[in-house]
């Protein structure tokens, strides 16, 4: 498969520039000393959904912001209102976070629609970008808000959730200008979409061992999140051993034991936060609060190791005298990219990985061969897990130094980007080509029945 030609020349919006908008972004921060920190329904998400918007009618799409803050634009296709491939990711972050992570992914669909536009290509289904407001989580501790708003999985029980400030979902949604009462609005249907492709950065280090600029999702795992709180008894650090109740010490066991039995099953748990009561120097911890992030594979091979970890709990605190109280706060099941999307994606990884190879081969007598396109398991959660809901998924992983993300140290090369760029718009006209061959047939077969 190669490039039509009227996708090349001025039209192209390069990974430099996608990089400068990278660096854009991250400037719209609510963290000091030059960090990035962007949560959900803030002045700095307004901020980022402006600049975005304004990209994408640079681009020559139409742009709304929809019920739940998400920025979205659309290119028509060949005719109006067809149903459209959904590009996009998200534009908020973790506290000191990377410029690339989400980002990276709404600026590289941005800019393949701007070149697809520009060549004239005429497209069997629209095309339309969505950056969601909330993937991280950061705010209000539940994940994937402005994905699961598009996907109509919205939960009225989160109207209620509070951040660090006391401020309830509801109230932010009103300061931000949206009406709660709306939130239905911003859910779509199943027959909007032909699919959904995303481009993210690796978020580990697959690529950069294989040496390996770009690769295929094959499928994201599932996740769960926990609250959880051992409750014990505070009390004087004299105190002896036969007398105490201390959650810290419960908690601290606990935590222990809930790596070993994930590294035993082959998940990964990550404890992130861990709080303290009273957190004195001289006063035994009463309390002990802590979040458990639960991923695999397999949802059901993720569910009987918590299964494990409930039983493991109950047994340390029952041994301590302590008491432990468990919150679920969020929950997506295990999402696999169809064999149709992974196929074009690798498709699009050889398209730009013989472009690149033919640049390499005018520099060097013996250049190497683009390499066949590999296949990875992402163990991070993302908004096609939301969008699997509504219509099949397909993801482009992009090379980070070290698989670092969710920090300040995330980078990526302007070289692989431009890469990434080629195989995505490769992707997007290699899905449309087969669109188009697929209705092609179907037209033959009914003029022949």
């Amino acid at each position: 498969m190669t490039l039509p030609a009227e996708t090349t020349g001025s039209g192209r919006t390069t990974a430099s520039a996608v990089l400068d908008r990278c660096d854009e972004l991250a400037t719209h921060s609510s963290a000091p000393d030059g960090l990035i920190e962007r949560v959900y329904l803030s002045p700095e998400h307004a901020a980022v959904n402006a600049l975005a918007a304004g990209w994408m009618r640079d681009a020559g799409m139409t742009t709304w912001q929809d019920a739940a803050g998400n920025q979205c634009g659309r290119l028509e296709g060949a005719t109006p209102g067809l149903p459209a491939l959904l590009l996009g990711s998200h534009l908020d972050t973790v506290p000191s976070a990377g410029r690339y992570d989400g980002i990276l992914g709404v600026l590289s669909a941005i800019a393949v629609v701007e070149r697809i536009a520009a060549g004239g290509c005429s497209l069997p289904f629209a095309l339309e970008v969505v950056a969601f407001g909330d993937e991280e989580g950061t705010r209000f501790g539940t994940a994937l808000l402005g994905s699961r708003a598009l996907a109509g999985t919205w939960l009225d029980a989160w109207w209620e959730l509070t951040d660090d400030a006391g401020t309830t979902l509801h109230d932010a949604f009103t300061d931000f200008g949206l009406d709660p009462a709306a939130i239905t609005a911003a859910a779509r249907s199943s027959n909007d979409f032909v699919g959904y492709l995303e481009v993210h950065i690796e978020q580990g280090p697959v690529l950069e061992e294989r040496d390996l600029p770009l690769g295929v999702v094959s499928s994201i795992a599932g996740a769960r999140r926990f609250q959880i709180t051992i409750t014990g008894k505070a009390g004087h650090s004299g105190t002896p051993w036969s007398h105490r109740r201390d959650a810290l010490a419960g908690a601290s066991e606990a935590i222990v034991a809930i790596e070993r039995l994930a590294r035993d099953a082959d998940l990964i748990a990550t404890v992130g936060h861990l709080e303290v009561f009273p957190d004195a120097v001289n006063v035994i911890a009463g309390r002990a609060e802590f979040s458990l992030d639960l991923r695999g594979r397999f949802d059901a091979d993720r569910d009987a190791v918590w299964q494990q970890i409930e039983a493991m709990l109950e047994e340390i605190c029952a041994a301590r005298g302590l008491h432990v109280a468990v919150h679920q706060t969020h929950a997506a099941p295990a999402a696999h990219c169809s064999d149709r999307l992974r196929g074009v994606i690798a498709a699009g990884i050889e398209v730009a990985g013989l472009e690149a190879a033919s640049i390499r081969a005018a520099e060097d007598d013996e250049p190497d061969p683009a390499p066949e396109p590999v296949e990875l398991l992402s163990m991070a959660g993302h908004d096609a897990m939301a969008v699997a809901h509504l219509t099949e998924i397909g993801m482009l992983f992009v090379r980070c130094a070290g698989g670092v993300s969710h920090h300040p140290d995330e980078s990526v090369t302007e070289a692989d980007v431009a890469q990434a760029l080629d195989a995505f718009e490769a992707a997007v006209l290699a899905l449309a080509a087969g669109s188009a061959a697929g209705s092609a047939a179907d037209r033959a077969a009914e003029d022949s029945a």
